[in-house]
């Protein structure tokens, strides 16, 4: 399994974060690691944390809540589906329970590569570049890179 970067853009004035991830995946499985209910627990959030998965309905319309749980706190987040195309693409508001009324629009993209894996695409819209940059701060950048990671050695294990 090769672990490619995950590349995050952020360009000063604006009130958006681009994120690129090349995975060695084909894309149906990887929309199915990130969609299932039964799989999100098992990669999203960094390895210290435990997941409590509220809910999780990956549909046009569908609503997801959970919580990162560790001995330093407790951090939750939700949001709702608002497109989910199977399996290229899904839109979804996130909001941190810690920062209530700063919602951000993710737009996800998955693009099959000639090789087999999969390209994903993220272009999160903030309310305000404050907002963006406060979510730059949070350290959300490493956090990504390691769920991302964890969901590389799912994926792997998913076809093995």
């Amino acid at each position: 399994m090769t672990t490619h970067p995950t590349t995050v853009t952020a360009e000063p004035g604006t009130p958006f974060i681009d994120v690129t991830r090349d995975f060695d995946a084909p894309r149906e499985l990887l929309f199915r690691a990130m969609t299932d209910a039964e799989l999100v627990p098992r990669w999203l959030g960094p390895h210290r944390y435990a997941m409590r998965l509220d809910h999780y309905d990956a549909r046009t319309g569908g609503s997801w809540a959970y919580a990162h749980v560790a001995d330093d706190g407790e951090f939750g987040f939700h949001g709702s589906f608002h497109s989910v195309t199977p399996p290229e693409s899904a839109v979804q508001t996130f909001e941190f329970a810690g920062y209530p009324g700063h919602v951000s629009l993710e737009a996800m993209t998955l693009t099959a590569l000639p090789d087999g894996g999969t390209r994903l695409h993220v272009h999160a819209t903030y309310q305000s570049v404050e907002d963006r940059d406060g979510m730059l701060a949070s350290g959300m950048e490493g956090g990504m890179t390691e769920s991302y990671d964890r969901l590389d050695a799912l994926t792997a294990e998913l076809t093995a």
